[in-house]
């Protein structure tokens, strides 16, 4: 978020949110008070409450950051790649770049930031990956009628597991405190599970 959000041009609301994904990933198991929000931004918890009124409502606006970034550039990757193993590889690399980028977004995505909050945020981060998935699924689908290509399990089997392997990327780096990075291998692990999934009919 620090790196799409240049600080000089950050509205008050913009810097909350940008000071909230900057805790999550500095302060790991460390649960997030508004009372310590208050104190990186610069301003009183009562100020807080003027742009945000639950702390529900912050978390939120960074799903919303999640889900307008990653699916604009969905959008976009449909348009610019024609094969369907590209649209897939792209699609997968977008989302391990973003959590690359976005370290703190990532405690977000796997859930772990979101305990003892409200179901709703829970349930809307799965829905990020639901998305994913069913698009995933789509492009499989249309593969084998625009280019011959037929996935050695079924349509929604290979989606999952094509998304299976960037969630468990993403985990990694959230253990391993953000040094393990969601994009070192993945070319030459991609190309594996490519070979696995798609032979031509």
């Amino acid at each position: 978020m620090t790196a799409t959000l240049p600080s000089e041009s950050l509205s008050r609301r913009d810097q909350i949110l940008q000071a909230l994904a900057h805790m999550l990933e500095t302060s790991p198991g460390q649960p997030i008070t508004t009372a310590r929000l208050a104190k990186v931004v610069g301003v009183s918890e009562a100020a807080l409450y003027r742009h945000f009124p639950s702390k529900a409502k912050m978390f939120e606006g960074l799903i919303e950051f999640i889900e307008d970034t990653l699916f604009s550039r969905v959008s976009r990757i449909l348009e610019e790649e024609r094969s369907a193993i590209g649209q897939c590889e792209a699609l997968l690399t977008l989302l391990l770049a973003f959590a690359e980028r976005n370290p703190g977004m990532c405690r977000i995505l796997i859930g772990d930031a979101l305990a003892g909050e409200v179901e709703r945020l829970r349930s809307r981060v799965a829905q990020v990956f639901d998305r994913l998935e069913t698009q995933l699924k789509q492009i499989i689908r249309e593969a084998e009628i625009r280019e011959g290509l037929k996935a050695t399990l079924t349509a929604s089997q290979a989606a999952n597991l094509m998304l299976a392997l960037a969630e468990g990327r993403i985990n990694q780096f959230v253990r391993s405190e953000f040094r393990r990075k969601p994009t070192e291998d993945w070319t030459p692990q991609w190309r594996v599970a490519v070979d696995a999934v798609f032979h031509k009919a």
